[in-house]
């Protein structure tokens, strides 16, 4: 019923806070489509998972711009939103409280995305438990690999290919 790419972002988002991974899973979904095509609600889900990410690594001005962006998109697009299984309302409150928190220089706490479909949550707990992991755990912030994710990946591939970029404008 679901897209496998957004329970594993549900997944991640919940069992160990892989903010990161979170972003990845799902922004290649949402590019599988054209662009044209492509459904801004995915934008929203990925925003508060990097702005999670930003919070929760102290970077407060870059949780704040993709929290708020969040915040806009989830609100507009609620139908979409609730198409997935959660309360669009409920997840509005959440993240304006967030962004409280974050206006206000308080520190990263895990934070739950508001499920209502109960079949979903069952089959992200059944997901939690078959990996041994617990559904809704508190981030592990000791664990620098994943507090710094965005600067152990291998991005060699992007460099070379903006370097390819360059050098085609440069020819013009």
């Amino acid at each position: 019923m679901y897209p496998k790419a957004y329970l594993d972002y549900l997944y991640h988002f919940h069992c160990d806070r892989d903010y990161f991974e979170c972003h990845e899973v799902l922004e290649e979904y949402w590019k599988e489509k054209d662009a044209g095509e492509r459904e801004i609600h995915w934008v929203g889900l990925i925003q508060i998972a990097v702005g999670l990410y930003h919070h929760r690594r102290g970077n407060l001005r870059g949780a704040l711009r993709m929290l708020r962006n969040a915040c806009r998109i989830i609100g507009k697009e609620s139908a979409a939103i609730n198409a997935l299984g959660l309360d669009s309302g409920r997840l509005v409150k959440i993240l304006e409280e967030r962004i409280d928190c974050v206006t206000n220089q308080e520190p990263y706490a895990s934070m739950n995305l508001p499920i209502a479909d109960p079949e979903l949550q069952l089959s992200c707990d059944a997901m939690a438990q078959s990996a041994s992991k617990v559904w809704g755990a508190s981030s592990d912030l000791l664990d620098g690999s994943l507090v710094n994710r965005h600067t152990l990946r291998d991005r060699s591939d992007v460099i070379e290919e903006r370097q390819r970029q360059l050098e085609l404008r440069r020819k013009g």
